[in-house]
């Protein structure tokens, strides 16, 4: 039997907990079956490591990791497990790397602002790890996004609650109305293949090359837009009165992770319009202490620590939040507001977490209040105004009775990468920035003023041609509708509706429903029919798909962690993730409290599933297909008997459900009848579990409790992870016996 291989990334914080639970498992049950399971690092720590291997000794050396899956992402063999990662802020990006450097590493500072040349090449190598760094290298493919029908089965069985709504919410939108990218996208198709660079002329005369030639594919969609700084000022300010006047709270909404370049800086935008006078009376202070709004007020607080002037500026804050309206908080206990940390609010967690909770947030005393939210650019506020007028006029939906919304998305070879990476800037200056092509043509361009946020973006046409391929064969397998969320009012959505209307002509649609509707429309309608208990696939673009896989699993099932999502990469191989990390930060810090892990590792168990299928379809390996039947089986028992973490100390943690899980699994191959020798194998494996299921338990529920000390948050050591992950020495026997 030949060795097939499945990558399973090792990441951060919750998920890369659980994996030192169940990779033991998980290694041990597919042993048999000949498959070796590869675990490359590409936490934040790891890609840092990787990318400075000229500061550090020859043991402290790690390979790149994530480049190497990026290329195996292109060879048909590759079937990878993807969980998910720290998509780094600064300030993430500043944490880790004083954690490293505690222990041992001679890594640099970041320079946020660099001042010569040797830190602009040291802010060039920590540009790798910013922001949505993993995703775009690995995405070789188009995602497929479903709940299985188990998962939503128990989610109807076992509804999870709901906020109301009331039809007199205070609870809305705000965005701007001109200035905004949306306002100023221009688009175009590309008939040749070429290059192209970025370049900003000043009205000054100046010329300064933002981005030097580059490929371009024939076929290729080029977007350009800008946000200007100033209007976004204005909708802050008016934000701001709008909340004090309805008495309600006021929240910002971006995704400072992904769109690592612009949302930081609108974010910082919002906090220094909120904090004006405290940023105009300090202006010399927080020139000299290097402050930067775009951090928000948790790095403020920090670099005033010890300053003589810290008590004054602290009572001005103080006094500005009480004058102003009361800023939604993302952890009253702690005092942390929804400006303290831009990575803190990550839009799509933060907005289906309010439209789940009946439109509130949470203020400084814990209770819940409506909310003016700020989402600035109109590409995406339409998309939550709509479902928060569907709500107030309509109620919550019932998650008991709700339909189904899976996604295709489209994000295929770095497709709609906004915000984000080498063609985001912001200007220095009043002038042009143009899009020219090797021969000096100009393909694009757009007027900028001082701090504006230019922004490009390229979307190839194979994976358009693939995206809607996966849509049509998606509407055909599961008879259900589909609709494509386009705008037609904006230039982008414009280009990619002429190219889905050309090659779904080359499809047989015959007793398919596929239309094409704006963001709105699209909103309206889906949820109209999942009130009705009707499915509707939602066929969207990069940033919407993002949207869309929190939106719909959190209101449909209470969590997007147990959603199934399969990436069928381009030339043949699998890319199978995990669910959403929205909630890893605060499962890992209950852990290091209290020694109790809450994430929920079901969209592992059903990653390697899909995984174990794919490899087993692939390289004709039966006996993984038996893993894969097995371990579908154990999945529905895992759902049905509720072995999913609970909330608090003293229930099952996630050490304890992949007991259970394990149990299952141990069962269903030991039962089966397509495979003798695994069902031998697993005989003796199954029994002792079952045998000593009251024993393993006492010993996971006893380690409960306890601050746990693992060797760091970013770089955990690797020994005591394991130890404290696997605290049950019975089940440990009896796993590594396999």
């Amino acid at each position: 039997m030949s060795q097939a291989k499945i990558y399973y990334t090792l990441t951060d914080e919750a998920p890369m907990l659980a994996t030192h639970s169940f990779l033991p498992i998980v290694k041990a049950f597919t042993k048999p079956a000949g498959i070796e399971i590869a675990v490359p690092d590409i936490s934040l720590a790891g890609r840092i490591l990787a990318n400075f291997p000229e500061v550090l000794t020859e043991e402290q050396k790690i390979p790149d990791y994530l480049a190497e899956l990026g290329q195996l992402a292109t060879q048909p063999e590759a079937n990878i497990i993807k969980l998910p990662n720290i998509s780094a802020s600064v300030p993430q990006l500043e944490e880790a790397i004083a954690e490293l450097q505690k222990q041992g590493y001679n890594l640099p500072n970041y320079p946020a602002e660099p001042k010569n040349e040797e830190e602009k090449a040291i802010n060039a190598q920590y540009a790798k790890v910013l922001g949505s760094a993993v995703n775009p290298v690995l995405r070789e493919g188009n995602s497929d996004r479903r709940a299985p029908k188990s998962v939503k089965d128990y989610a109807k069985a076992n509804p999870h609650k709901m906020g109301e709504w009331k039809s007199d919410s205070k609870t809305e939108v705000a965005h701007m109305e001109k200035g905004d990218f949306y306002a100023t996208e221009n688009s175009v198709t590309l008939e040749n293949a070429g290059q192209f660079k970025i370049v900003f002329y000043g009205n000054d005369g100046s010329t300064k090359v933002l981005k030097d030639l580059a490929p371009l594919k024939a076929g290729e969609i080029i977007d350009s837009s800008v946000l200007n700084l100033n209007e976004l000022k204005s909708t802050v300010a008016e934000a701001i009165e709008r909340a004090k006047s309805q008495d309600v709270l006021l929240s910002a909404h971006l995704k400072a992770t992904m769109m690592k370049v612009s949302d930081p800086i609108i974010f910082g935008a919002i906090v220094e319009t909120y904090f004006k006078d405290v940023f105009t009376k300090y202006k010399d202070t927080f020139v000299e202490l290097d402050i930067n709004p775009n951090f928000g007020l948790a790095t403020l607080y920090e670099k005033i620590a010890g300053h003589p002037k810290e008590a004054e500026i602290k009572a001005d804050i103080d006094a500005a939040i009480t004058n102003g309206p009361r800023i939604a908080m993302v952890n009253s206990d702690q005092g942390i507001t929804n400006f303290h940390v831009s990575s803190d609010v990550i839009v799509d967690a933060s907005m289906a977490a309010l439209v789940r909770g009946g439109g509130k947030m949470w203020n400084k005393d814990g209770a819940e209040e409506d909310t003016v939210c700020i989402i600035p650019d109109r590409t995406y506020a339409g998309f939550y105004e709509a479902i928060i007028e569907d709500m107030k006029k309509n109620g919550a939906i019932n998650p008991k009775t709700f339909g189904s919304v899976p996604n295709v998305g489209l994000m295929a070879q770095k497709a709609e990468e906004y915000g984000s990476h080498d063609k985001t800037f912001q200007i220095s200056a009043e002038g042009t920035v143009k899009v020219e092509d090797e021969n000096g043509n100009i393909l694009l361009q757009q007027k900028v003023e001082k701090d504006d946020i230019f922004r490009m973006c390229q979307t190839k046409d194979a994976p358009i041609q693939d995206w809607v391929k996966l849509a049509v064969n998606r509407a055909k397998l599961s008879n259900t509708p589909a609709i494509f969320w386009l705008d037609k009012g904006r230039a982008h959505d414009a280009q990619i509706i002429k190219k889905v209307e050309k090659y779904l002509q080359d499809y047989d649609l015959t007793g398919l429903d596929i239309r094409i509707m704006d963001v709105k429309d699209a909103m309206l309608e889906t949820l109209k029919r999942g009130r009705e208990g009707k499915d509707t696939i939602s066929v969207s673009g990069n940033v919407l798909r993002d949207y869309l896989t929190d939106m719909f699993p959190i209101l449909e099932l209470g969590t997007s962690a147990k959603m199934l999502s399969i990436v069928p990469l381009m030339n043949g191989g699998g890319l199978f993730e995990t669910g959403a990390g929205g909630s890893a930060p605060k499962h890992i810090e209950q852990f290091i409290h209290e020694g109790y892990l809450r994430w929920d590792s079901l969209g592992e168990f059903l990653a390697l599933q899909a995984s174990l299928e794919h490899l087993a379809q692939t390289q004709n390996n039966e006996k993984a297909q038996v893993l894969a039947d097995a371990l579908d089986e154990a999945n529905a028992l895992f759902l049905q008997n509720d072995k999913s973490p609970a909330r608090k100390v003293g229930g099952i943690d996630n050490r304890g459900s992949h007991f259970y899980l394990a149990m299952y699994w141990a069962n269903a191959l030991a039962n089966q009848t397509k495979d003798a020798d695994l069902a031998e194998k697993f005989k003796p494996v199954a029994a002792a579990m079952n045998e000593n299921e009251t024993k393993i338990n006492e010993e996971l529920i006893g380690a409960q409790g306890k601050p746990q000390d693992i060797g760091g948050y970013y770089h955990p050591d690797f020994a005591k992870t394991d130890a404290a992950m696997r605290p049950s020495a019975t089940l440990n026997r009896i796993v590594d016996s396999i």
